[in-house]
């Protein structure tokens, strides 16, 4: 009675009276309540946050806000307030002093607290001003509630006001309403955002991202992305539309954060070891006379060392993603507890239609209760979705910064156990796996404890017959986990295949020319379509697996609910199902649907996450370059190189001497160790022992140059700083002006991947460029001479390396096979098998009579021609056309901002096979028309009259219900296998003939279309088709016929909501059609902007060492940085489009629920229960369907980009057909060819490359094709080959017009041996036969005369011995080797060898030539020549001057003529 006396002085005031709230027309509340809860409540709220708010802005300090008028606004407003409630006291103890009735104690209490109160408010107002938050969610919730309070009283008062006006005191009337007015204010200004803090990134951001700006109603109804949506439906999106992302999201916050903290981890781990390691062999030394001691130490030993500690990489996430994550959790909460308001509101109203005598305002406070908790719920689960998607987003860039980062350091040994492909889907793949778990792993905690909930209201609605349901949950629950456990290994080996077919694929598009040239594309596509069998075989099973699951949890709902009530009717005569128990249940029943289907798919969802964290922990924990294996000591006065190494290659020397600014010459036959000895100066190799120290910095060329996508000057300039004239100086000396005068763009010319539009020549003297403008103090330099013609090597040799070139004052080591350098050299080192064997200046190493002056004896007579001088390869005129080509074709991605065609769901129906598509639909449609005639008939049994309190047709009932659910179930699988097993015949059918495409399109196809793109193609895209859109379409045909059952059901009970659902569905339409159209553009923008990422990180790999011996690692961290920040930039908004679209449909769904309640309500009278209970359970699933709907009809549309693209390739242009041969099996006999008018053109807008060539050689005859760069020697056996067709003329072999024939037959029947030594991952069989055509004598005695049996017998597997990626683990000059014996199996009449024997030393050279003499020799052969000594014994030599001939004529005649030849032959020391 307390309370009542604290109210009211004599307790005539009490706190609560049911027949005044509840059961009464004219609901009202006491006024004591009025006085106390209603005035405690928000008070309350804000005391209780107010410490945590205040702690939080403590430490989230964004900046200062000045005064402005909409604080000064706020402030004043609160302190009126507060003068209010104070004027309020103040009056209560007036009142106590002058009036004869003492006021009641609330009336002191009450007002103070809120004075109290508005101080805080007041007080808050201004800190938050001083930490610069813009809009405060705090106050915006304390003014909503105070109004809410207000807002009751505000209706008492009127209607005390209107009903007894003797009892109103004029003051507090007056103050309440002024309060009121003042608090309606406070809420209208708490609404609006404040200017941005001072100093704050946003204002410095041309294009900063809205969010931080916007008021808190804008975060939570994602207002503040409409400006971006109305933008993209009015037009396509573009670049400049996206906004900077927030700095908390940038690659530079969030990568070193996770960076860190696995280094710690690492450490951590290490110590530990170290410890468990090392003590017990202190213990050994300790107790060496006691055995049993040793003996134990031994044990502990060995243990420790079984259970090395790993680290862990998931705790590490944990640590850096948590606490931001952890918010989630809280909303996740919030959520679940709300879900299951909607069932309780459903019992309330079934049984308010029940009851007739209930007042009718009942129903309406239902249905508005009902409205905003679905309402509440919808932005508190937006939100939650919002936080694990940006959190997933910053796993992701932190994964792939780390992978990066890694990748740069990683050891050469480590990094030969994982391939590029590898590595590119750790950053691809698995980080997308992280993004795509983040937003389910709240359901491991959040799906038990949905479970619990709704067993808890069952369990009250329904008493012990919900435990059959329950034992048929938990039965169906082992049937998932072995489903889900199957799936796994099925991931995994499908990962493995999709591995190997992803590195396959990437080495045949970067040896593309080579399969052309040598007509094997058609080997290689098996080898393709055999990996990619074996990858649908176990999709196959994958699919027969998913089918069962989707049966069993579309079944699992309705067996238990049919268990259940089975149940319920049969154990008890008087237990009746009526309309409250089977719907309330039944609505149950679809809440805990949600989180049975779900945990199955978290499982595999997690288990596919711990594959990924498994590969990423293994990746990240690889070992790193030993940091200590080159000392670099800094003394000052002398740059130089002192060492004594002992490497793994067994690199033994032994030097002492300072080699301070002198020039170092290493030569070696191949495979001696040359290039090893550099790697290890520059600590890429593992040390085993002895020191490497150098002093100064290091520049690095490497023997295959490495050049990076971007323009010819950014190449050279390397991110130093621009010196112009150095700049000019050091392309004069490299030899690269008359390049530039020839590139269309100059210096400015954009070099395409690898360097595809540079001729050998080129890029090796870009790369030396590169190394020369660095300016450093010492220089190794692997062979760069390699690549240039004679008179180009000599002028660099002049230029930049020799006594008097620009490096003179540097240290140089030269590796190199140009015999001509050496005397110039002032210390030469001798390499055999990996040991330094000589040492010393040319005289002294001539004098001892070693070796090295036997070697130079041999080839004393060539000794001047040597000059290694290689003729340019020049494809110049290839290269300028290819690249302007490249210029002109524009982006890769053609502008996709389009509607996507019907075209291509039609293509894709049609791969599935039209039959099958038409038999799933119908198996369909089946299904819904049985669930929704099960649930009607569930109806009609609930609205059964009760005969002596039983049911008498509840028998038949059960057993039509049970029948409906089965055949549904049966319909259900049905049609997910169907659905499956079309889904791999389509893939199987788009992957085929993609590869078939691209492997028939022309050279030019692949100069314009980057690698990234096409490998993009092959595994994201055709990813997609396998696995994302067969489950797409499923959910999509699920969620649309969810939809329009719903509307049905409703219609049918409340046929009044006829009148408002054509607006709502043309609201929904237009918010579809709003989003769709943005988000494809968005989805468009993301895709685009991925390629670059993967491409950049792909050159990086190639490019490790040059990047690390220049100390480039931090420019390209921060290149690829902004690369993927640019990714995130279009990623960011179209998750948030997608929270923009949720919030609105879900507002559409509330509206459908809460109309078909209202309705219900208003029509009570005529309605059943039955009809009204299945009406609103059905539109309480309507909200998720409907989000279910636009979220994959979108999902569809943007997915199915993916067979748009891969249809994409069918229509480029092709160069042959697959046709049978026409020709005798041994064509050609002869070898004559002859060429008649032939004219060449690389692109019909381009000048002619090679204009009226008329020659005959004939059979058995040895040409040599000579000719400047440029002149086009090249460009004349691409003509030859028809990768370039021809623009006028024609070419006979054999009286045969080679443009008659296949392109395959061609191909095959001549042989090239090209200038890239191209080798492809496998056997060393494969590489020399892939079609399998010769037996193994006949492989043998290939290799016997290409000189390589020797090596290859000595290796454990011989023939069968795997070849690296890019055929690393062989030297360069074994690989031309390996060129060579392909020549010799295939043995045709003609052989064109295309400068090859470049990268090989003198004595190799000399092994080539005279086994093409020996072998070849009533073959005709075209040697595009580089040392003009090897064709000075050939028949005829063919000069070519600007794509015409100049001579052609043996080579004596020419001499003695004294024209073009005979100059060359001077420079080379010839005549």
């Amino acid at each position: 009675m307390g309370f009542d006396r604290f109210c009211s002085v004599d307790g005539s005031d009490p706190f609560w009276d049911w027949n005044h709230t509840w059961y009464t027309p004219s609901p009202d509340f006491t006024q004591c309540f009025h006085n106390t809860v209603l005035v405690w409540l928000p008070c309350l709220y804000l005391w209780i946050c107010a410490p945590i708010y205040l702690i939080y802005l403590r430490s989230h300090n964004q900046g200062y806000i000045c005064m402005s008028l909409l604080n000064k606004a706020k402030t004043a407003v609160s302190l009126l307030l507060w003068i209010i409630c104070w004027a309020d006291v103040f009056y209560s103890f007036w009142e106590r002093s002058h009036g004869s009735s003492v006021p009641a104690p609330v009336l002191l209490v009450s007002p103070t607290l809120l004075g109290l109160t508005m101080l805080l408010a007041t007080f808050i107002v201004q800190y938050e001003r001083m930490k610069g938050v813009q809009s405060s969610g705090v106050m915006l919730i304390y003014w909503l509630l105070a109004t809410l309070c207000a807002i009751v009283t505000f209706r008492s008062k009127i209607l005390q006001a209107l009903d007894q006006l003797s009892t109103v005191c004029v003051w507090r009337y007056t103050t309440f309403f002024i309060y009121f007015t003042l608090l309606l204010i406070a809420l209208f200004l708490s609404c609006l955002p404040d200017r941005p803090p001072l100093f704050s990134q946003a204002v410095k951001d041309p294009n900063p991202c809205p969010e931080h700006g916007a008021s808190f109603l804008s975060k939570i109804t994602f207002w503040w992305i409409s400006r971006m949506m109305v933008i993209g439906y009015k037009r396509p999106l573009e670049e400049k539309d996206l906004w900077s992302l927030n700095l908390d999201d940038r690659s530079q916050n969030v990568v070193p954060q996770l960076v860190h903290r696995w280094n710690t981890e690492c450490q951590k781990v290490k110590r530990t070891e170290e410890k468990t390691l090392y003590s017990p062999r202190q213990d050994r030394q300790r107790e060496t006379k006691q055995g049993p001691a040793v003996e134990e130490s031994e044990i502990l030993l060995t243990k420790t060392q079984q259970k090395a500690k790993e680290p862990s990489l998931f705790w590490v996430l944990c640590l850096t993603f948590g606490p931001y994550f952890l918010i989630s959790c809280l909303y996740k909460f919030i959520q679940d507890i709300l879900m299951f308001v909607g069932p309780e509101i459903l019992r309330l109203l079934i049984s308010f239609v029940n009851n007739s005598n209930a007042p009718s305002w009942h129903g309406f406070f239902y249905t508005a209760l009902l409205f905003v908790c679905t309402c509440v719920q919808s932005l508190v689960l937006q939100r939650y979705f919002h936080v694990c998607f940006v959190t997933g987003m910053r796993l992701r860039t932190a994964i792939i910064g780390a992978v990066y980062r890694k990748a740069l350091v990683i050891s050469s040994a480590a990094r030969r156990t994982s391939t590029v492909g590898e590595i590119v889907n750790l950053m691809s793949v698995d980080a997308q796996r992280f993004m795509d778990l983040i937003t389910y792993i709240n359901m491991i905690w959040s799906a038990p404890l949905q479970v619990v909930l709704a067993l808890y209201f069952l369990w009250q609605n329904l008493g012990a017959s919900v435990l059959a349901g329950v034992a048929v949950m938990i039965l169906l629950v082992p049937v998932n986990a072995v489903i889900a456990m199957k799936t796994k290994s099925y991931q995994v080996a499908q990962m493995k295949s999709k591995d190997n077919r992803i590195k396959l694929m990437n080495e045949m598009l970067n040896g593309i020319k080579v399969l052309k040239l040598y007509a094997w594309e058609l080997a290689f596509k098996d080898k393709v379509a055999g990996i990619r069998e074996s990858e649908l075989q176990v999709l196959k099973k994958a699919a027969y697996l998913g089918a069962v699951s989707t049966f069993t949890w579309v079944c699992a709902p309705f067996l238990v609910a049919l268990s259940t009530f089975a149940v319920y009717v049969l154990v008890d005569e008087h237990n009746v199902l009526d309309a409250e128990k089977a719907f309330v249940s039944l609505a149950l029943f679809n809440i805990l649907r949600f989180p049975l289907n779900m945990l199955p798919m978290v499982i595999s969802s997690m288990v596919q996450a711990s594959v990924s964290l498994k590969r990423l922990r293994v990746f990240l924990s690889h070992e790193e370059l030993q940091e200590d294996s080159v000392e670099h000591k800094v003394i000052a006065g002398c740059e130089s190189l002192f060492f004594r190494i002992w490497l793994c290659v067994c690199v033994s020397i032994h030097i002492h001497k300072d080699l301070n600014r002198s020039l170092v010459a290493v030569v070696g036959h191949v495979g001696s160790g040359k290039s090893s000895l550099l790697s290890a100066l520059l600590g890429e190799m593992d040390k085993l022992e002895g020191t490497v120290a150098i002093k100064g910095s290091v520049a690095y060329v490497p023997q295959q140059a490495w050049i990076q996508n971007s323009t010819l000057k950014g190449n050279i300039i390397f991110g130093q700083e621009r010196k112009e004239a150095w700049y000019q100086h050091v392309v004069e000396a490299c030899a690269l002006q008359p390049d530039l005068e020839i590139l269309p763009a100059g210096d400015e010319t954009e070099i395409g991947e690898k360097g595809v539009n540079l001729s050998g020549g080129q890029k090796q003297r870009v790369s030396l460029a590169r190394a020369v403008y660095c300016d450093r103090a010492i220089y190794l330099l692997d062979d760069p001479l390699s690549a240039v013609d004679a008179h180009v090597g000599k002028h660099i040799f002049d230029q930049v390396i020799g006594p008097q070139g620009l490096l003179k004052d540097k240290t140089r080591v030269l590796v190199t096979h140009g015999l001509s350098y050496l005397p110039q050299a002032d210390l030469i080192l001798v390499m055999v098998e990996g040991e330094i064997t000589e040492m010393g200046s040319y005289q002294q190493l001539m004098a001892t009579e070693g070796a090295f002056s036997e070697f130079l004896r041999t080839y004393a007579a060539v000794d001047q021609t040597q000059n290694n001088g290689k003729k340019h390869c020049s494809v110049y005129s290839t290269t300028i056309t290819v690249l302007i080509y490249i210029l002109t074709t524009g982006k890769e991605d053609k502008d996709l901002s389009q509607k996507v065609k019907l075209s291509v769901f039609w293509a894709y129906l049609k791969a599935i096979g039209v039959l099958l598509s038409f038999i799933s639909l119908l198996l369909f449609i089946t299904h819904h028309g049985l669930s929704l005639f099960s649930n009607y008939w569930l109806s009609l049994w609930t609205d059964d009259p009760v005969i002596n309190g039983t049911q008498p047709t509840r028998m038949m009932r059960l057993g039509v219900y049970g029948a409906l659910g089965f055949s549904q179930g049966v319909a259900v699988f049905g049609f997910s296998l169907s659905m499956s097993i079309g889904g791999i015949l389509a893939s199987r059918y788009l992957h085929q003939s993609m590869l078939y495409d691209v492997l028939r399109s022309p050279m030019s196809f692949f100069e314009r279309t980057p690698s990234g793109n096409l490998v993009n193609r092959f595994s994201k895209e055709i990813d997609t088709i396998d696995t994302v859109i067969p489950q797409i379409f499923k959910m999509f045909l699920g969620s649309m016929f969810n939809v329009l059952g719903a509307c049905v059901v409703i219609l049918i009970a409340t046929p009044l909501v006829a009148v408002v659902i054509p607006f709502l569905g043309l609201l929904y339409f237009f918010v579809q059609r709003f989003y769709v159209a943005s988000s494809r553009q968005l989805k468009r923008l993301e895709s685009v902007s991925r390629s670059p990422i993967y491409t950049h990180f792909n050159e990086t790999l190639l490019g490790t060492s040059v990047i690390r011996a220049f100390g480039e690692q931090e420019r390209f961290i921060c290149n690829s940085d902004q690369r993927v920040d640019h990714n995130q930039k279009a990623y960011f908004p179209s998750i948030v489009a997608n929270r923009w679209l949720a919030i609105r449909l879900e507002f559409v769904g509330n509206c459908i629920v809460s109309f078909a309640a209202l309705f219900a309500v208003i029509a009570r009278e005529s309605l059943s229960p039955g009809i009204m209970g299945l009406s609103i359970s059905y539109a309480l699933q309507l909200t998720t369907s409907l989000t279910w709907l636009v979220r994959m009809s979108s999902d569809m549309e943007t997915n199915i980009v993916a067979v748009e693209k891969v249809k994409e390739y069918s229509d480029t242009e092709k160069e042959w057909k697959h046709e049978p041969s026409s020709l005798p099996s041994g064509w050609p006999t002869e070898g004559q060819i002859e060429l008649r008018g032939f004219c060449l053109r690389y692109r019909h807008d381009l000048d002619l490359a090679i204009r009226n060539i008329n020659i005959t050689i004939s059979g058995g005859e040895k040409v040599g094709i000579v000719g400047r760069t440029g002149a086009g020697k090249s460009s004349l056996t691409l003509g030859l080959f028809r990768i370039i067709e021809r623009a006028e003329g024609h070419i006979f072999i054999d009286g045969v017009d080679i443009a008659q024939l296949g392109l395959h037959e061609l191909r095959s029947r001549i042989t090239i041996i090209p200038q890239d030594p191209v080798v492809f991952s496998g056997s060393l069989r494969m590489n020399l036969d892939p079609f399998d055509s010769y037996s193994d004598d006949e492989v043998w005695r290939a290799l016997e005369f290409s000189h390589l049996k020797n090596f290859v017998s000595s290796l454990p597997d011989k023939l069968n011995h795997e070849c690296s990626e890019g055929g690393e683990n062989l030297s360069v000059g074994q690989r031309q080797l390996l060129c060579l014996a392909r020549a010799l199996l295939r043995k045709t009449k003609i052989l064109v060898l295309d400068e090859a024997t470049a990268a090989v030393d003198m004595e190799t050279d000399n092994l080539i030539q005279s086994t093409i003499r020996s072998q070849f020799e009533d073959c005709t052969i075209l040697t595009i020549a580089h040392r003009l000594n090897t064709i000075m014994d050939y028949t005829r030599v063919l000069v070519l001057e600007k794509g015409e001939i100049a001579e052609f004529d043996s080579p004596s005649n020419l001499i003695s003529q004294r024209g073009a030849f005979y100059k060359m032959a001077k420079d080379a020391g010839l005549v």
